[in-house]
């Protein structure tokens, strides 16, 4: 777990993209891919109202899928992907068959639970991405949470008006 120097910088891209994500009428989360280097590829808001109330269309998984048609495995295997919050399962497996090989994330999914509770909207699989990981044949390095403070702010106010 070796934090870069442009980490944060990066994942402060991915909660302005959350930021962004919930201005426009959608849950705040938010995720990028950059390169080997740092540099910014694209970039993933969620998704649920804006793909028609689908609750997997959260931003890591739809990202995931961007940049495994758009990028080569060799283009990913040095690629990070970064979450405003830890990818569940779904997200984490999805990341792992786009063969991205690295994740930096913010809040935890323990932390997220603690803030969504029981909302239908996001019934949080408290699973940590790195268990997913670890289960697969390749590797797949996971920084954080980092930031974990910015991130969680992000999320405070929305879901206990959502009840």
């Amino acid at each position: 777990m070796s934090q870069r120097p442009y980490d944060e910088a990066n994942l402060r891209r991915a909660f302005a993209v959350a930021s962004q994500s919930r201005a426009g009428g959608d849950h705040p989360f938010g995720a990028v891919l950059a390169d080997s280097k740092g540099v910014i590829l694209m970039e993933q808001g969620n998704g649920f109202t804006a793909e028609g109330r689908d609750r997997t269309a959260h931003a890591e998984k739809l990202l995931a899928t961007r940049a495994g048609k758009t990028y080569s495995l060799t283009v990913l295997a040095g690629a990070t992907l970064y979450s405003s919050a830890e990818p569940c399962a779904m997200c984490a497996g999805a990341i792992y068959w786009a063969g991205i090989g690295r994740v930096v994330f913010g809040q935890t999914e323990v932390a997220l639970k603690a803030i969504t509770g029981d909302n239908p909207e996001n019934p949080t699989l408290d699973l940590p991405c790195v268990v997913v990981f670890e289960a697969g044949q390749r590797p797949t390095e996971v920084v954080g949470p980092l930031l974990e403070d910015e991130a969680s702010a992000l999320q405070a106010d929305y879901w206990g008006s959502r009840g």
